[in-house]
């Protein structure tokens, strides 16, 4: 696979001035807005979208890629000059594109792989989310019966991240000194779906298992509860995104890691990146821009941003960067030094 730069924090895009993105409109598509996390997203876009004069328009698609499909129809509709799709179904979303390319209007994919040429690809490494992830939960736990709780089916992201994990954890598997006891796909990567998997893999394995590869943070929450349930509580567990309440688990000690990813600078690429090929610039004038092959061979213009990995030990990052507030991360923690 062909490696895109990685950039961390901040991107500078080369695009029109603000003056002539007054007469820009940015319309996103998002696939739902259940995660904590894309309220986060779409604050940074927004302030993106200010910052150049801009304007925004969005909708929801509550989960569902038929919805999404007619969102899109009426964000082309309203006259918007460029698209950031969060895709419910990446290999759904083709139709949108083709109305997109009718209507020359440019495509981001964000955060989630769109295999089509016509999207410019916005995420973070995760792949490299997924090495993170497995790194932290084999050091807190280099032996026993391992649980994976991938995300969903219908996200490229899932695949990219379990390939990761799989890279770290294989040697490992190789010498016999872990068993993969359980592994399954999450729909919709929502808590209660993981909660309900796990309780299922726990009464399979009737309790036995010694550490949860979870990928991200809203599952790893549900997962935490199952655990909790069984008195298991403090085994290694995986998540992303830093959520709030996933962060205060690290303080606590019930997840061990959540791999950061910060979506303020995410968000902000997007809208500068919307601004810019608003503006005419092309896909791979697009500053940091690097062809990216997709599991289906499919090359696409691509930015991704490098990820972070938070655990007890470095907790002040997300502190000291403003990512959460100290009585938020710390409440009902002690013995930790970031919240004394």
């Amino acid at each position: 696979m062909k490696k895109a730069i990685f950039l961390a924090a901040a991107l500078a895009v080369a695009g029109p001035t603000a003056s002539y993105a007054q007469d820009i409109t940015v319309g996103v598509s998002w696939s739902n807005f259940q995660e904590e996390r894309w309220k986060t997203d779409e604050a940074a876009i927004k302030g993106a979208l200010d910052a150049a004069g801009a304007a925004y328009l969005s909708a929801d698609a509550q989960t569902s890629a038929t919805k999404q499909l007619a969102d899109v129809e009426s964000l082309l509709t309203q006259g918007v000059d460029a698209l950031i799709i969060l895709a419910q179904d990446g290999s759904a979303i083709g139709p949108a594109l083709d109305a997109a390319e009718a209507a020359g209007v440019p495509v981001i994919g964000y955060d989630r792989l769109i295999e089509d040429p016509r999207a410019f690809y916005l995420t973070f490494d995760n792949i490299e989310v997924g090495r993170m992830q497995a790194r932290a939960v084999l050091e807190a736990q280099p032996k026993g019966n391992y649980v994976m709780i991938k995300g969903s089916p219908l996200d490229p992201n899932s695949d990219f991240l379990r390939g990761g994990q799989q890279e770290v954890l294989q040697a490992a598997i190789d010498a016999g000194d872990i068993t993969i006891v359980g592994e399954t796909y999450t729909d919709g990567w929502q808590p209660a779906n993981a909660q309900r998997n796990m309780e299922q893999i726990l009464t399979q394995q009737n309790n036995e298992v010694d550490a949860v590869v979870s990928s991200n943070d809203g599952m790893a929450g549900g997962v935490v509860a199952a655990l909790t349930a069984q008195g298991m509580e403090g085994i290694p567990v995986s998540g992303q995104d830093g959520d709030q309440a996933a962060l205060n688990r690290v303080a606590l000690g019930t997840q061990t890691v959540s791999v950061w990813k910060d979506s303020r600078a995410l968000g902000k690429a997007a809208g500068e990146i919307a601004v810019a090929l608003a503006g005419g610039t092309a896909m791979a004038d697009v500053e940091g821009s690097a062809v990216f092959t997709s599991p289906g061979g499919v090359d696409v213009n691509s930015v991704l941003l490098a990820p972070q990995p938070i655990s007890k030990d470095n907790l002040n990052i997300v502190l000291d960067a403003g990512w959460i507030a100290k009585d938020v991360l710390c409440q009902g923690v002690s013995g930790v030094a970031v919240c004394e």
